[in-house]
């Protein structure tokens, strides 16, 4: 039996990630945070809690011991470097964190793997904000495309690209980076734009709420499922040579496109109710992404879910949620 690792357990990618490889046959092991509010930290794995295979421990980043001790223990075949502090406007609040955790981070995971589970496969979670305003002439970034960050997110998440592929080099480590762009889902923090989007809306619907507030209505993204993508860092792992790898849609839309297409579905116009605030705006704008995910397609890789049908997940489920309480 397999044996996967993954840290950021507890988030989005981590727990439908662990899902899939639970299905696959893995042993998956995991680490999460912990904070003043545990209630919350594992509740994206109520699905797969009562699993056999799954071992859900306290861990950190930055507690190089702590990561070593518990690599050397489990020996696992595949390593997953999913934890992050993940929210791009969040990071120019909380900029040391954010470097520490995202960056730092990444080097104490690539250095317990290299002196502890040296024959594992280790992925690293890389992000389309290391793109910045860089875009080629044919309107898509891809994996040669140069990196112009332009957050402090942005910024650690190129550290942590390059630092992959100078181990790789330097040690002869199968270590990869997955060049993910946006991927959602109802299990994404609310803080988000898409779940804050589809939450308000709902709540408008239902009378809970009056109006929603957001920055930039005019950036464009490449949405995906989260889904969609951990099914990407997998089929990443099983490469023969490591690598890098851009994961996208193709297909790119603005905020503005997403809250007419989400307030529609429940019969509203957006124009209403959704009002713009500069407290959303960043200091510095990334204002188009779309990826060209030709290399992981020759591999076999496509996404399942479209942009409309994802939205119509994250709608259904959070009316579900919001009924249920109105009931309680």
């Amino acid at each position: 039996m397999k044996k996967a690792f993954i840290t950021g357990i507890g988030g989005q990618d981590g727990s439908y990630l662990a899902e899939y490889l639970l299905e696959l046959g893995y042993e998956v092991y995991g680490i999460v945070r912990r904070n003043s509010t545990p209630e919350h930290q594992q509740s994206r794995l109520d699905k797969a809690r009562n699993h056999k295979n799954l071992h859900v421990k306290y861990g950190d980043l930055l507690d190089t011991a702590g990561i070593e001790r518990m690599l050397r223990d489990i020996q696992p075949d595949e390593v997953y470097n999913i934890a992050a502090q993940s929210h791009v406007r969040i990071s120019y609040d909380i900029p040391q964190f954010t470097v520490k955790t995202n960056a730092l981070g990444v080097v104490n995971m690539l250095e317990a793997v290299r002196t502890n589970c040296p024959n594992a496969k280790f992925y690293q979670a890389s992000s389309s904000e290391c793109f910045g305003s860089s875009v080629d002439d044919d309107g898509f970034q891809r994996e040669t495309t140069p990196m112009t960050p332009v957050s402090p997110y942005g910024c650690a998440k190129v550290f942590g690209y390059n630092i992959v592929r100078n181990y790789r080099n330097a040690y002869k480590l199968h270590l990869s980076n997955g060049i993910l762009f946006n991927h959602e889902s109802p299990r994404r923090g609310s803080n988000f734009v898409t779940n804050k989007v589809v939450k308000a809306a709902v709540r408008i619907k239902l009378g809970l709420q009056d109006e929603l507030e957001l920055g930039n209505l005019d950036a464009y993204r490449d949405w995906g499922h989260s889904k969609d993508y951990v099914r990407a860092m997998h089929l990443i792992l099983q490469q023969p040579e490591a690598g890098d790898w851009v994961v996208a849609t193709g297909e790119t839309r603005s905020v503005r496109d997403m809250c007419k297409y989400v307030f529609s579905s429940l019969g509203l116009d957006y124009k209403d109710y959704v009002v713009q605030n500069q407290k959303f705006l960043r200091p510095e704008e990334l204002k188009y992404l779309k990826g060209d995910s030709t290399r992981i397609r020759e591999l076999g890789w496509k996404p399942e879910y479209t942009f409309e049908s994802m939205m119509d997940e994250m709608v259904s489920h959070w009316l579900s949620v919001f009924q249920d309480k109105m009931l309680d």
